[in-house]
């Protein structure tokens, strides 16, 4: 039996299928429905879990290289809320980029994340790390 570390079982069968490069979508509880896309759904109530929480956990257990999101995140939120979310992204490469570019990559992602966030654009694409290059 788990006991510590994600205990989800359907979120950490998508997280074992993740490999070199793939990309992963963590998302609030309003981001659009993708059929072509395993959508791992942990939403229970307005910000429970939020973006940051499924972040943080899944951080602890993948290697991610590089992250997306919304540029309208920047616009959107407060000083606060984009200091938490900076402080949890740290020593990660961000790239924000218009919302719509954002979602033209949502298709290309082995799985999405559904939390109950209620952040303005909170949403993420982790990209997980490249191989060494020796490899």
């Amino acid at each position: 039996m788990l006991k510590t570390g994600i205990l989800n079982p359907q979120l950490l069968s998508l997280l074992a299928r993740v490999r070199h490069t793939n990309m992963l979508v963590i998302a609030d509880r309003g981001f659009p429905y993708w059929p072509m896309i395993e959508t791992v759904d942990l939403s229970l109530v307005n910000d429970i879990p939020t973006v940051l929480q499924v972040f943080e956990a899944v951080r602890d257990s993948c290697d991610i290289g590089e992250v997306f999101m919304a540029q309208e995140f920047l616009d959107e939120n407060t000083d606060a809320v984009k200091a938490d979310f900076s402080a949890a992204l740290k020593g990660i490469p961000v790239t924000y980029e218009p919302h719509t570019l954002f979602k033209e990559k949502v298709p290309q992602a082995i799985g999405l994340i559904r939390t109950g966030d209620t952040t303005q654009y909170g949403n993420m694409i982790i990209v997980s790390e490249r191989p060494p290059e020796d490899a």
